[in-house]
């Protein structure tokens, strides 16, 4: 599809190498990030994904695993937002978009940068309870995913907004769920005591912006 015979809301192409690249970086950010949280949560000596939440992988010894897998996933998704800036010259949300999910991968990256404070055991060896004082790079940490989740919802109304101009009911149904899944889940993760629902729902959100990030790169070319 030529930009002359694209419908008015699709992406302008751009179909660079560097382009075509920087939105293959946003694909793989999604799912390298979860299976990488999944499989830590699953083989951390003393880690119960039931009570630790996803951050505290970022501590002990292995904990290099995880800042790792923020950092690298972070950079991953600012490289994505570069290569969608490119591609979404017109139509809704072609300007915040972008920006939005760039604030997404920036949030990933001060999430490993600044690290979580020990809590309830984990790692092995520390107070099984909440920490008495937060440490200042436990507080700076603190602001890493609430940025992230506020800018992935979002932009899943944005995106809902430039699907339904482009008569998209299918990626615009999916846009709506993945929010919503993300915030009950969230929430419902607090009284029930369980951060597994928290993971669920990210895994929800994070894999839908690489979805997205595959669907501009399909009209792209």
């Amino acid at each position: 599809m030529t930009a002359a015979t694209a419908p008015a809301d699709l992406p302008v192409t751009r179909t660079s190498r560097a382009t075509s690249a920087l939105l293959a970086c946003g694909v793989v950010a999604g799912p390298l990030f979860v299976a990488a949280a999944v499989i830590q949560a699953a083989t951390r000596d003393g880690f119960d994904p039931a009570r630790h939440a996803l951050s505290q992988l970022s501590l002990g010894e292995l904990g290099w695993i995880q800042i790792t897998n923020f950092i690298v996933t972070g950079l991953l998704v600012v490289a994505s937002a570069i290569g969608m800036r490119r591609v979404l010259t017109s139509g809704r949300g072609a300007i915040w978009a972008p920006r939005l999910i760039g604030t997404y991968g920036v949030a990933l990256i001060w999430g490993g940068v600044f690290v979580a404070d020990p809590a309830y055991g984990f790692p092995v060896g520390t107070p099984d309870a909440a920490p008495e004082e937060l440490s200042w790079h436990g507080i700076l940490h603190g602001f890493a995913p609430a940025v992230a989740g506020l800018a992935l919802v979002i932009a899943c109304i944005v995106f809902v907004r430039r699907f339904a101009a482009e008569g998209r009911r299918g990626w615009l149904i999916y846009s709506v769920v993945a929010a919503v899944v993300y915030v009950v889940l969230g929430f419902a993760s607090f009284p029930a005591e369980d951060f597994r629902l928290m993971l669920a729902g990210g895994a929800v959100i994070w894999t839908w912006a690489s979805a997205v990030t595959a669907r501009l790169s399909a009209d792209a070319r």
